[in-house]
């Protein structure tokens, strides 16, 4: 039997206001309480500094943008080294003048910045006009190797995408993790905000069983504008199974202990990285097979 390689996993899903300030503020305390609960990586949901402005199309929304690393990976480095934990911290990096990313850097137990990843996906629909704000990321997929564990950093429309769990799995992940910010409109129906919420977490969970890793997905919560942020941020095992799941309305910190041994177990028995067919795949890099 392998020896176990356990983790302990935090995340922090809460509510935002319009003042990044108070954002911050409120976020630092979570992760104490997070830290205090034992948790040893710590992930944020997805631009947690400020309300999902990406709802609507505002030039004023760029004054959110900062230099990654900088300001905030400053401060949540000091937090980081001082708690002895990993964060996890998606932010609105400003790159120059004119070029903005959707971004998470990664800070390690020591408070080192270990380095940035890029969104790789971005969306256009309604209430989330990411394009008018977001150049896709130009860095490739990412792998962190932390103090606790190598984490593969991935971002909210990333989660739809298999190839980009594929590739990060592939990179030496042992887990990968998901800062989101996704919630039903208003005028929809129940049924379709149930049927929504069930495609998102089913095909996360399926990214965990093709790759073997337990994946760690992290929603925000609360009304803004026109958009009910629908929370139920989750942890799953490599096979699937949901080890945890949060409410979709209310303000939680959890912390999951991990055994990252058992991507080894699952691997071994479900060999699908095994029979992969790579001289077959050169068609997946077509837009479409006609």
């Amino acid at each position: 039997m392998a020896k176990e390689k356990l983790v302990n996993v935090g995340m922090i899903q809460v509510s935002c206001s319009k003042d990044p300030a108070e954002n911050m503020r409120k976020t630092i305390l979570k992760i104490r309480e997070t830290a205090k609960a034992g948790a040893q990586i710590i992930v944020l949901q997805e631009l947690f500094k400020s309300l999902y402005f990406c709802d609507v199309e505002d030039y004023d929304n760029f004054n959110l943008a900062e230099p990654i690393p900088g300001p905030s990976t400053d401060e949540l480095g000091k937090v980081a080294k001082e708690l002895g934990v990993v964060i996890v911290a998606s932010l609105f990096e400003k790159r120059t003048e004119g070029l903005y990313h959707n971004t998470t850097a990664v800070l390690d137990a020591d408070g080192t910045y270990l380095g940035k990843y890029r969104k790789m996906h971005i969306p256009d629909d309604p209430s989330f006009y990411e394009k008018f704000y977001f150049t896709p990321g130009d860095l490739g997929y990412k792998v962190f190797e932390t103090k606790f564990a190598k984490i593969g950093v991935l971002i909210c429309w990333d989660q739809w995408y298999p190839e980009a769990a594929r590739i990060t799995a592939l990179m030496g992940a042992d887990l990968l993790v998901y800062p989101t910010a996704i919630g039903w409109a208003t005028s929809q129906d129940e049924a379709t905000n149930d049927e929504q919420y069930n495609a998102w977490q089913t095909i996360q969970r399926g990214h965990a069983v093709a790759n073997g890793v337990h994946v760690v997905s992290v929603n925000r919560v609360g009304l803004e504008g026109e958009l009910n942020f629908w929370g139920g941020s989750f942890i799953s095992n490599p096979f699937g199974r949901l080890l945890y799941k949060a409410s979709h309305d209310k303000e939680e910190i959890h912390v999951e202990t991990l055994d990252l041994s058992k991507t080894n177990s699952y691997r071994i028995h479900w060999p699908f990285l095994r029979d992969r067919r790579i001289d077959s795949y050169d068609p997946i890099l077509k837009r479409f097979i006609d």
